[in-house]
């Protein structure tokens, strides 16, 4: 059982809960859930938050943290340290703990359900199993197995422009795969494990030296596809209802490094509006296949295009993306009042299987918003000797902005804190920059990585990245 080394969950009288469990970083997304849960059901809805994240301090309301290996790594370094836990390992963890299944007890005294909500439904969730709780989210198992990219990529072959792949059954396979393509994709090829997202389980790779160094002969299947050069890396995000019943959320611009690490989205994408229009016509297809598999929920869809203007799918994410809670800012400012936010919109795909009468898309964007995402990564270790203020106001820094009270606006999110050391992996903070164009935006995104840099005294073997 792993220590609770942060809790401060008050309950309220009159007052139903669901819980979130997840990393910090999507918290904010639970404020437009209770909001939809309480107007769906007529009654005050609140939320207690399960996350791993090992900071300094929280200014964060209904918190319970646990982490596996916090105390073990504190043992070893002989000060606070913060390290990520995959969201396998945490689930799993927070499915057994006890005090755990003891909140679960206190609610189900007070109120007949309990939501649980998640930015990725995986099998190792287990507390859907006991009665009267039920994950408000896509069916964990049609999850994982869609999340497969070698499923995808044998599905999506003849309905979708796909880049050219190979599958491999096991290291060797790999190995003697990749002699065979380097003599004609003169270009690199794109190799991944089955399950990978943001580039932390793929490379693009110019040799078989490059990949013995990157997968140590994990003898699992991997994914092989043509690198393409090319600038833009769209990503969009949607819900599916139905068949026929896909909203399309918007279309951001990733930021690749290296040819394969996601390092933030910038909002609104600079492609051209046939190439949007083809990208919407794409997703819908995607959202087609996905509810025909029994998919129902949010998910995102990433491409490359090419310098021909030609598209190509890269991949799903049946899940929550990083662009979730920016997209909802961004309609909430943008859409009529009242119309459904994202969360609301995936609790009628997932209970009832379609859109609320009064669901809009947003078809252009009225107030002008701008915004970027930059998420600090370390690799390798480093020391923090100085910390940031958190800043819980993501959501209304948005209306601000769109509303002209303020022309830009950046804020650096959950940064870690002072005397930290910061494990391989871990993120030391987040930046979020607004404006009212993409110039404000990466202004603020540089103001906000400096401002970070000058929080940490000592980097070893590290660079900073994202995902």
């Amino acid at each position: 059982m792993s220590d609770i080394l942060f809790s401060n969950f008050q309950l309220e009288e009159d007052t139903e809960y669901f819980l979130y469990i997840g990393e910090l970083k999507n918290y904010g997304l639970n404020t437009y859930l209770k909001e939809a849960l309480s107007h769906i059901f007529s009654r005050k809805f609140d939320f207690i938050a399960i996350v791993p994240d090992v900071f300094e301090q929280y200014d964060y309301e209904n918190l319970i943290v646990i982490n596996p290996h916090a105390k073990t790594l504190e043992c070893q370094y002989g000060t606070h340290v913060s390290c990520r836990v995959s969201s396998e390992e945490f689930a799993a963890v927070v499915s057994k703990d006890r005090r755990i299944h003891s909140l679960i007890k206190r609610l189900l005294n007070r109120q007949e359900h309990i939501y649980i909500y998640m930015y990725e439904s995986i099998p190792e969730m287990t507390l859907d199993e006991i009665p009267s709780i039920s994950i408000l989210g896509p069916d964990k198992n049609i999850a994982k197995q869609l999340n497969s990219k070698i499923y995808q990529y044998q599905h999506l072959k003849d309905i979708l422009p796909v880049v050219d792949f190979r599958i491999c059954h096991g290291f060797d396979s790999l190995i003697q795969t990749t002699q065979e393509l380097s003599k004609s994709w003169r270009n690199g090829l794109f190799v991944c494990r089955e399950y990978s997202a943001a580039g932390v389980n793929s490379i693009v790779a110019r040799g078989i030296d490059d990949i013995k160094d990157k997968f140590n002969a994990l003898d699992e299947p991997y994914l092989i596809s043509r690198f393409i050069p090319h600038e833009h890396d769209p990503t969009v995000l949607a819900v599916v209802a139905g068949e026929e019943d896909v909203y399309i959320a918007g279309v951001a611009d990733q930021r690749i490094e290296q040819g394969t690490r996601f390092t933030g989205s910038v909002f609104p994408s600079v492609l051209d509006k046939k190439i949007i229009e083809r990208l919407h016509e794409y997703t819908r297809i995607i959202g087609g296949w996905l509810a025909r598999e029994g998919y129902r929920g949010i998910f995102g869809c990433d491409f490359l295009v090419d310098d021909n203007d030609e598209i190509f799918f890269i991949e799903i994410n049946a899940r929550n993306q990083v662009t979730t809670l920016k997209f909802c800012c961004t309609l909430e400012q943008s859409l009529p009042s009242g119309s459904p936010m994202l969360p609301e919109l995936e609790f009628y795909a997932v209970t009832e299987g379609l859109f609320p009468a009064n669901t809009v898309e947003m078809k252009s964007n009225p107030k002008d918003l701008h915004w970027g995402t930059y998420n600090y990564k370390i690799h390798g270790t480093a020391q923090t000797d100085g910390y940031i203020p958190q800043s819980t106001q993501e959501r209304q820094a948005f209306k601000k902005v769109a509303e002209g009270k303020l022309k830009k606006d950046f804020r650096i999110l959950e940064h870690t804190g002072c005397d930290f050391i910061l494990a391989d992996g871990a993120f030391i903070a987040r930046i979020v920059a607004l404006g009212h164009h993409r110039s404000d935006v990466q202004q603020g995104l540089n103001q906000g990585r400096k401002t970070i840099d000058l929080t940490i005294i000592k980097k070893l073997d590290s660079e900073d990245s994202n995902e």
